[in-house]
């Protein structure tokens, strides 16, 4: 395990690269959710998939976006924008490492920043994995609302305080409120799969439903009793679904 800094436009994101014992031809980039890191709680959904990439012989890339985790950067100022930026830096590291693949796995608003540098990079992705892919996020802005939070639409606040504690910037819900995030997403011909948890109350699973009707070449997983961040066991099935998929 080794962990460093890429940097982007003036910030350093911190990112951990990790190579199985065997050696792989394929790197997996795996992006994190909203107000969420890298891994650092092992409990969480990021590091499980990536311990079981390890375990199956894949090597494994992650980081923190701006104003997350141990990068730079304050979440006021964070946008899906300048997250597809960090990614789009995240993927010019990874492809000086020289892996034959490269594939996206995203959670939530990282599956919405994996899906869309997917369309833009559609030569140089093998295969695409979103889980709980956060594509409302724009219908949700649309409507003046950010988990629990309401706002008028029409007159965004500068900045937008969610949980008692965390604040957004009102760049955030204005850029939301237009993202191509679909149009971008379909771009992208190549094999993808899409798990959602049916009881998600944060993202409604018909976000993935759009996502695969839209794409030439996917398969959609719909989870019984499984929530927005996979939490405990219901884990399990979605990480061997990601892994079949991967190894087809």
């Amino acid at each position: 395990m080794t962990d460093f800094s890429i940097k982007r436009d003036g910030l350093s994101l911190h990112a951990r690269l990790e190579k199985p014992s065997k050696n792989s031809d394929t790197l997996a980039i795996v992006m994190h959710g909203f107000t969420a890191d890298l891994g650092y709680d092992e409990s969480r959904l990021v590091p499980r998939i990536a311990s079981a990439l390890l375990q199956n012989d894949f090597a494994v890339l992650r980081f923190d976006f701006n104003g997350h985790g141990k990068s730079d950067g304050e979440l006021q100022n964070m946008t899906v924008l300048n997250e597809i930026s960090d990614a789009k830096a995240v993927l010019d590291f990874a492809r000086t490492l020289n892996y034959a693949k490269i594939v996206l796995i995203g959670h939530s608003q990282g599956g919405v920043v994996a899906s869309m540098l997917a369309g833009y990079y559609r030569d140089l992705i093998s295969k695409l994995v979103l889980l709980a892919p956060a594509a409302t996020l724009k219908t949700d802005a649309q409507l003046g609302t950010l988990q629990g939070t309401t706002y008028d639409p029409k007159n965004i606040p500068d900045v937008l305080n969610i949980r008692g504690e965390l604040t957004v910037g009102g760049f955030y819900l204005r850029t939301a409120q237009s993202l191509p995030i679909y149009e971008v997403a379909h771009q992208f011909n190549g094999p993808v799969c899409l798990i959602h948890g049916i009881s998600d109350k944060v993202v409604d699973y018909h976000a993935s439903v759009r996502y695969h009707n839209g794409y030439f070449d996917s398969e959609l997983h719909l989870l019984n009793d499984t929530d927005h961040s996979f939490t405990g066991d219901v884990a399990k099935p979605a990480i061997q679904i990601l892994l079949e998929f991967l190894e087809k």
